[in-house]
């Protein structure tokens, strides 16, 4: 992986995870914790989605997309184990 790679990874990451938190209320991690967030929940759309058949595309776009729908899963998901 180059470093425009790395940096284009990151930078989807942080918008992702901001969309997220602005999404789930009551989430704000700052910088790191949005690229962390975005991240984990780009990982946990592409472990989802195609087990149930849905693909969104290519480019960066459907990237920040595909990572923002993961992230408001993650968060959802964090959301309720703090509440039990």
């Amino acid at each position: 992986m180059g470093i425009e790679s790395l940096l284009v990874f990151i930078i989807v990451g942080a918008i992702a995870g901001w969309l997220a938190g602005l999404i789930v209320k009551g989430f704000g991690f700052g910088l790191i914790g949005n690229v962390v967030v975005g991240i984990v929940g780009a990982l946990i759309a592409g472990w989802i989605f195609p087990r149930l058949g849905f693909a969104i595309g290519g480019g960066i776009l459907a990237a920040i997309i595909h990572s923002t729908i993961g992230a408001v899963i993650l968060l959802v998901l964090i959301k309720l184990v703090k509440q039990a």
